[in-house]
């Protein structure tokens, strides 16, 4: 099992944080477009589609030319969540990781790092607007290189974060993923995390069926601990 380890950000792992970042995201694109093949309204579409043609002009290869359209189109609308998304970070809190995490008070980014690269990546920001009596911390930017994953280093980033809010005195550490990042869901829910919610993000995400699960991980208080 190759060695590894965890520090703050830098302003040279830039580069490399947004690669590891927005592959992670359009990663997800085939397990999307594969799931909006099985929707009933997908198969619905196509059936009606096929049917129509071929009773209209009676032309299989018209059929079949116009299936494989449909088919290139349901491509783009499952890219286009992942692509919006990693477009909307590029331009947010990722555009400036330093000022964004380092220089934000009870903010964190952290890399994980092996043979020199960095191949993991996990960020942590204070809640806004937190329920009344609770400190919580987000859970942001979780992603490990494909060719690192299976060696803990998931587990070791969000270990982080808990600890991280340990410190800062957080009452709960939230985060939020979607439905079909299926390794990223396993990983909290054998960490402790526990499921509040689930909603879409938008009409697109709506259309496409890739919903966001909301997780909380409630800090036990240093009372608790000790008991």
């Amino acid at each position: 099992m190759a060695s590894f380890h965890i520090r703050q950000f830098q302003e040279k792992d830039r580069k490399r944080v947004l690669e590891l970042f927005s592959k992670g995201m359009e990663e997800h694109i085939p397990a999307t477009f594969r799931h909006l093949l099985t929707l009933p309204r997908t198969l619905l579409l196509l059936a009606g589609v096929l049917l129509a043609i071929v009773l209209v002009f009676g032309s299989w290869l018209l059929a079949a030319g116009c299936i494989f359209s449909l088919l290139l189109f349901l491509w783009y609308l499952a890219s286009k969540p992942w692509k919006n998304y990693v477009s909307m970070c590029l331009h947010t809190d990722m555009a400036d990781i330093t000022k964004s995490y380092l220089n934000t008070h009870g903010a964190g980014f952290w890399v994980a790092e092996s043979g020199g690269q960095v191949v993991g990546t996990v960020a942590a920001q204070p809640v806004k607007d937190p329920p009344l009596g609770r400190k919580q911390l987000q859970l942001f930017r979780l992603s490990v290189s494909s060719q690192h994953r299976g060696q803990g280093i998931a587990k070791a980033l969000v270990r982080t974060v808990l600890q991280f809010a340990r410190d800062q005195g957080c009452s709960d550490v939230v985060l939020e993923t979607g439905f079909l990042q299926q390794g990223a869901v396993t990983l909290y829910y054998s960490m402790g995390f526990q499921k509040t919610g689930e909603s879409f993000m938008d009409i697109l995400t709506w259309l496409v069926d890739v919903s966001v699960i909301h997780f909380i991980y409630p800090i036990p208080s240093a009372q608790e601990r000790e008991l």
